[in-house]
Parts: C-alpha cells; structure tokens; sequence
C-alpha cells in the first residue's frame, strides 16, 4: 500500500524517536498514531489516555470533566514521567498532543531525549471548528472513538477555545524549531496517512546518508 522505499527512510530516521501528533477534536491524532504506531512498528500514547487510566485529585479531574487543560506543573508531574517507562523503550514513539499548552515543549523534548525518544517530527493534523462540529454530530456512528461522558457541545467549544488559546502557540514554536509538519485532516483517512507519509518521507531522505 506505501512505497517500501519511503518506508524504510523513515524507519532508518526515526529510529526510536518520537512523533507527536496535534490537532482538533476529531482531527483524527488517535486513529493516524495507531497507524503510525503500526507501520512503524512503535508505540502509541496520550495524555489523556494517561489521565484516564491514573489515580487523580479531584481537583485535576474538574479541569478535565470541565474539557480544560490541566495545569503545567500537574502536567509535568503526572504525565511526563509515563515516557520513562521500560515498557516504552526501544521502539518509536508516537504521541497524541503531548504538551498541549504553551510552555510545556522544553519539559517534553527533555524527557523525550532522556528516554531516548528524540522529538523527530511534529504532525498537525488540520481541520476547521465546522468540520469539528460536523464530525461531533456523527460521532455515534465513528467506530473509532466511543462516546464518552465528556462529549457534549459545551465541552467540546471549550475544548476548542482552549486549543485556539494555548495550543495553535505551542504549534508556532515547533515550527519555529523547523519540526512541524501540516496535513489537510479533512479527506479519507488512507490518504491522509499517505499524506503524512510523504511528508515524513521529505523530512527524512536529505538526513539519511
């Protein structure tokens, strides 16, 4: 389905590096990082997967029921540490918008170097608040994410005036850092990771030798 060519540049470049993937709701991070992940033989991992799966203060869980994000020390606290796990080590890695507030990218690319997962790419995943609005009303027959208590319209807008406010800078300052790649998420999803492909495959091949 991809070129083996292509394929094998990436792999030689990533190596067991990381790529965190951004976006709106419903962009789709978790269904492209599953793809990745698979691909490229890695890991996949959010942080809100991490949330949902740890023990919280109630008062963490307020900013999250709330569809806020949490703050920065709690993040780096909480959050962060998971990467350092073993079961993590020795395959790429690929996250869903770790870091989704600015100010957090140092902390992340620190850990990220410490367990040896260099940050190789940053994938924003872009689409439109409509489309967002639009794939929220379909949301019961999108077999890849289950409706959670959390998906309501309200939330949701907060969630999206929260990533206009404190994660569209997080993506200026990767790419400021030259590591930002955008992809058009509105289409079908085989040729948005064939896009991402391509993309990662440009980013590669003048850095293999």
């Amino acid at each position: 389905m991809y070129d083996d060519e292509k394929l094998d540049t990436i792999k030689k470049w990533l190596g067991t590096g990381s790529i965190n993937i951004f976006g709106r709701q419903f962009s789709g991070k978790d269904s492209q990082g599953r793809r990745l992940a698979e691909i490229f033989y890695g890991n996949i991992t959010s942080s809100g997967e991490i949330l949902r799966g740890s023990t919280i203060p109630d008062y963490i869980k307020k900013y999250t029921e709330a569809g806020k994000l949490i703050p920065s020390d709690e993040f780096v606290n909480i959050i962060l540490p998971y990467l350092m796990q073993s079961q993590l080590a020795g395959k790429p890695l690929f996250l869903s918008s770790f870091g989704r507030w600015h100010g957090e990218e140092d902390a992340v690319i620190k850990v990220l170097n410490t367990s040896n997962h260099p940050l190789k790419a940053v994938i924003y995943l872009d689409i439109k608040n409509e489309e967002v609005h639009k794939r929220w009303l379909a949301r019961d027959i999108n077999n890849d994410r289950q409706k959670r208590h959390d998906d309501t319209e309200e939330i949701l807008n907060v969630r999206l005036n929260e990533f206009g406010e404190k994660t569209l800078p997080v993506l200026d300052y990767y790419r400021n850092l030259g590591l930002l790649i955008k992809i058009d998420g509105k289409g079908p999803r085989d040729e948005i990771t064939s896009s991402i492909i391509s993309a990662l495959y440009k980013k590669a091949a003048p850095q293999i030798v």
